[in-house]
């Protein structure tokens, strides 16, 4: 077959163009955060992209079933040797970009479906590209163009896909950058292949406009390290203002990341759907923030928008420390019923309180006095010479006491209300007058007492109304006291005056009648009784001095009805007692349930903790904070409230499942500032979120390792809720070793092996379960020390150390997993083995993804079949094999975390035997009085089951590969053409070739038998 009959290949590949049109129709989706700068399904004319040589790529323009034109380069040179056939794109600007993506969408034969092929037939194509910093004409020169990436296809097509019209369309991504220049060319090499470029796409990511949190945030370029976020301002929109400074933080995706600060819309406009509104007539808004427009408070109007206080209605006012929210006042109404008592230096003024206050509470009182004389209308003001207990103005009881008056003379008082608002009101002051004339008599004397009964401890009295009571008696006061006899003798008592052997000190009651029975005092003792009458012209003097004793002959009556009433204050007593009794004893009953059902919690929970120290005697105990009938103590108990002024936080690191994740410092006791990571519970959280949030923080504090991630506290008692913990510099091993792939020695991989052993040893020996070991869990910092973290999937053990821990909930993740967890959801330290396996498989790649592209499904039943993960590219025997032993199927044949440490430790102290220390994985039983039987090679037919290739078998012994030390020498062209046509199995195999060829080498070399 010639030339020609190539070119007929390429054209009948052509045939599928028609299928794909409706792909390419569904295909052009836009993403918000990408910016087009070449699409070659859009272009309208031709694409006029230049070709070296000139008959290398072919040009090919068809029309969909729309009549748009569909724009592809072909190439299909194979039957000549030595091709390299040339494409170069147009001029392309790179506009603000500084890191491109190029998304090419093309079709490939299989070399292996083309006859009489006489080339070298390939089934791949290169990518270049060139900066410019403009179109120019220069001649084409392959060496000023810098290589991109080789691209493969995933799917290949035959002649029989040709005719059944079946698509197999590949699309691979690139990037391309970082670029300087103003634009860039972009070249595609064949060097062989058939090959249909269907489309490109050139386009940059940018984190797009956008308004959140009433701040606006322009279009902004990503920064070319994927690993750094920008930090961008916002600002506010119209009619908001800054309340914390808006910022977000601009991911490598065109991600808007990590929203902090806020705007919040200014006085007198409201947030309605992301925007500020001037707030309707008849509401307000007199403060910034996101509250919504209120209604104009009680007598008070607007008729405009956008009201940042509402003015009052006509008679109604506010005082100047008034709020806006405030309803408009007006002055309070006159006081009431102002009337008086007078005595012979002491003049009473009272009043009640006004009709209407004006709606406020700030209610005072003045009182204005004026001296008249016979003529009530010529009156002066009272002057200095008068005296108000406690003042005259500002009152706030309704009485005043009026000294020093004189007699004799008229006096006239105004009684006045104020409020807030009296003074700005403008209007006449209401007030109530009272004249008081002080030469009026005061009542008479209170004439005989008798006492009408007396009991041991009461004493009743009557007496009849004064004579002349000079107006309405208001009530009586009656004083009283105990007779007291100097301390003197008896004969010299009639030289001393009366007051002097008299108590000074008294006791004093009111009675509205005439008289009083009084109580509270002592049997057989004598009492002075002194009483006055008070009306509307003030108090009489006190009555001559009348002296009772209690307990005598006239109490026989009283006694009798001393005892009645005994009786029945004993009755209503009892019964209050028993109601009194009755609730005690239903509220305790209530108490005491609650206490023995607190402490058999607790004691459940200490028979735990005593259990466990039984059984590993002066080992600390790991505490499950579900154990606690509130777990929210436990993060009390076990973790350290921070102050939150000794935490600075300095930037945004990433963002975390309940908010963000930041890098700070905080201040120790010791006035040192220390790095740490800071873990923020986001706003609008609910009770369980912040429990799961704090159940963290209650698990890292029982731990002190240091292989174990340290927390230095939490903070609980403000916003927001934070956990803080040490800051490891490298951040998780898994992105740490994939972006220094390479770069250290065998040594420091089991170092780091080393350190997350111990510290799994270590939470072993507490008695705890990881459940989720794996590279992304363990730290790294600036020392390269790994520490164990994550503890969001953990479990605490049973009393039963062999036993496991079952679950009936929460995602497992299934790559890292025990086959037992996850078929039966048990989970021990036996299972943290199998993950720590899958760690020092994760270590020794440099980060690979555990069985590559492989489904959870197919690496379910891989694991069941007996599948064990190959040993990585540079993988010393001894490590693979105590990988191999982590993941016995049975979990009491796992290595203990004890064994692994001392057997890495081995390693490290012996680093020259690094590959032979195999007697040293077998020195660890599986079980007692057994060891373990390793084949460490196999035949070629289990070596492709082990790899899951077992269907390429009789390949391999056909083509003659029927022993290890032969497969071992084979290439990729030796893969190809015993009929291996899937890149991903041609893959695999050469991978695990070269690790089997590794081993190989390792074990001749000591003299072991192949």
């Amino acid at each position: 077959m010639g030339l020609c009959d190539g070119r007929a290949v390429l054209l009948r590949s052509a045939l599928i163009l028609p299928a794909l049109t409706a792909f390419l129709a569904g295909s052009s989706h836009l993403s918000d955060n990408q910016v087009v700068l070449l699409d070659t399904t859009t272009a309208i004319g031709e694409l006029g992209w230049k070709t070296y040589p000139v008959n290398g790529w072919d040009a090919i323009t068809e029309m969909d079933e729309y009549n748009r034109p569909i724009h592809t380069y072909q190439v299909c040179n194979v039957m000549e040797a030595n091709q390299n056939n040339w494409l170069r794109t147009n001029w392309i600007s790179r506009d603000a970009a500084q890191k491109v993506f190029v998304e090419m969408k093309f079709t490939l034969r299989d070399c292996n479906s083309i006859p009489w092929v006489l080339g070298t037939c390939k089934e791949t194509f290169n990518l270049h590209y060139m900066e410019s910093d403009d179109a120019h004409g220069v001649k084409f020169k392959p060496t000023q163009y810098f290589k991109i990436d080789t691209i493969a296809a995933d799917e290949s097509f035959t002649q029989m896909d040709l005719g059944d019209r079946i698509l197999k369309l590949n699309t691979e991504i690139r990037e391309v950058g970082p670029i300087s220049r103003k634009g860039f060319y972009l070249a595609f090499q064949d060097i062989g292949a058939c090959i249909a470029l269907v489309s490109v796409r050139v386009y940059y990511k940018k984190c797009p406009y956008m308004v959140r949190n009433l701040a606006m945030f322009p279009d902004t370029i990503p920064r070319v390290d994927s690993s750094s976020l920008v930090e961008v301002r916002g600002s506010c929109i119209k009619y908001a203002e800054e309340r914390d400074t808006p910022k977000l933080y601009c991911g490598a995706d065109g991600d808007w990341l990590v929203p902090l600060g806020r705007c919040v819309c200014s006085v007198g406009y409201e947030e309605v759907d992301g925007s500020c509104h001037a707030c309707r007539p008849g509401f307000y808004k007199a403060f910034a923030g996101n509250i919504k427009c209120s209604k104009c408070p009680p007598h008070s109007f607007t008729f405009v928008e956008a009201t940042t206080v509402c003015q009052c209605e006509k008679g109604y006012f506010r005082a100047e420390k008034d709020p806006p929210t405030m309803a408009c006042t007006k002055p309070p109404s006159a006081p009431r019923n102002v009337n008086f008592n007078i005595n012979e230096t002491a003049l009473y003024l009272e009043w009640s309180p006004p009709v209407d206050t004006g709606g406020r509470k700030d209610l005072t009182y003045n009182v204005l006095c004026k001296k008249c004389g016979s003529d009530l209308s010529q009156c002066d003001p009272c002057g200095g010479g008068i005296r108000f207990m406690p003042r005259n103005t500002g009152l706030v009881n309704s009485s005043v006491t009026v000294l020093d008056f004189l007699t004799h003379i008229n006096y006239t008082f105004e009684v006045e209300a104020a409020n807030g608002v009296s003074e700005v009101s403008f209007s006449p002051k209401q007030y109530t007058t009272i004249t008081v004339t002080t030469d009026r008599e005061a009542p008479s004397l209170i004439g005989m007492v008798r006492k009408d009964w007396a009991s041991q401890n009461s004493i009743a009295l009557s007496w009849q109304e004064p004579d002349y009571p000079n107006g309405v008696i208001l009530d009586y006061e009656i004083k009283y006291y105990e007779k007291v006899y100097p301390r003197i003798a008896p004969a010299f008592w009639h030289y001393l005056r009366v007051e002097d052997h008299e108590q000074l000190s008294y006791s004093s009651t009111r009675s509205k009648a005439p008289s009083v029975i009084i109580t509270g005092l002592k049997p057989s003792t004598k009492y002075i009784f002194h009483i006055r009458v008070r009306t509307a012209a003030g108090y009489s003097g006190y009555s001559h001095k009348f002296e009772f004793e209690t307990g005598d002959e006239t109490s026989d009556m009283a006694a009798e009805q001393g005892q009645i009433l005994v009786i029945a204050t004993a009755a209503v007593g009892g019964f209050t007692l028993l109601v009194i009794l009755t609730l005690f004893f239903l509220i305790t009953g209530r108490c005491q349930w609650y206490i023995k059902a607190k402490m058999k919690s607790e004691e459940k929970r200490r028979a735990h903790l005593q259990n466990r120290h039984l059984q590993f005697p002066g080992i600390k105990t790991y505490i499950d904070p579900d154990t606690y009938e509130d777990p929210s103590l436990a993060v009390h108990e076990f973790a350290k409230e921070i102050d939150p002024s000794r935490i600075r936080i300095e930037r945004v690191i990433g963002a975390g499942e309940f908010g963000e994740v930041c890098s700070g410092r905080l201040k120790t006791p010791a006035k040192k500032e220390i790095p740490v990571a800071i873990k923020t519970l986001k706003g609008g959280y609910m009770d369980r979120q912040r429990r799961d949030f704090l159940r963290e923080a209650s698990i890292m504090g029982q731990f002190d390792h240091p292989n174990i991630i340290r927390l230095e506290g939490v903070v609980t008692k403000s916003r927001p809720v934070m956990i803080v913990v040490e800051y490891m510099e490298n951040g998780s091993l898994d992105s740490f070793l994939r972006k220094h792939d390479g770069h250290f020695t065998v040594i420091q991989l089991v170092g780091m092996l080393r350190g997350i052993a111990s510290g799994m040893n270590y939470l072993s020996d507490m008695g705890y379960v990881h459940r989720d070991l794996a590279a992304r869990n363990i730290l790294v910092n600036s020392n390269l020390v790994c520490k164990v973290s994550d503890f969001g999937l953990s479990r605490v053990l049973e009393d039963d150390p062999e036993s496991a821990y079952t679950t009936t909930g929460g995602k497992i993740p299934i790559r890292w997993t025990a086959p037992e967890a996850i078929a039966y959801r048990k989970f021990s330290s036996a299972s943290d083995a199998w993950s720590y396996g899958i760690v020092m498989w994760e270590v020794m790649s440099y980060g690979e993804r555990p069985y590559w592209e492989m489904s959870n499904q197919d690496v379910i039943l891989s694991i069941e079949e007996g599948y064990r993960l190959p040993a990585p590219m540079g993988c010393a025997v001894s490590l693979h094999q105590l990988m191999l032993h982590c993941w016995q199927k049975e979990r009491n044949h796992r290595p203990k975390f004890s064994d692994i440490v001392s057997f890495l430790d081995k390693l490290i102290r012996n680093p020259s035997a690094l590959h032979i220390l195999v007697e040293d994985i077998l020195g660890m039983p599986e079980s007692p009085g057994e060891v373990p039987e390793y084949h460490f090679l196999v035949s070629v037919g289990e070596w492709l089951e082990s790899i899951k290739m077992g269907q390429y078998a009789n390949n391999f012994m056909a083509a003659g590969f029927t022993t290890l030390d032969m497969v071992s020498r084979m290439s990729i062209d030796d893969i190809r053409r015993i009929g291996v046509t899937l890149i991903g199995h041609q893959r695999r195999i050469l991978s695990s070739i070269q690790t089997l060829r590794l081993q190989m080498i390792h074990i001749q070399e000591k003299g072991f038998h192949v």
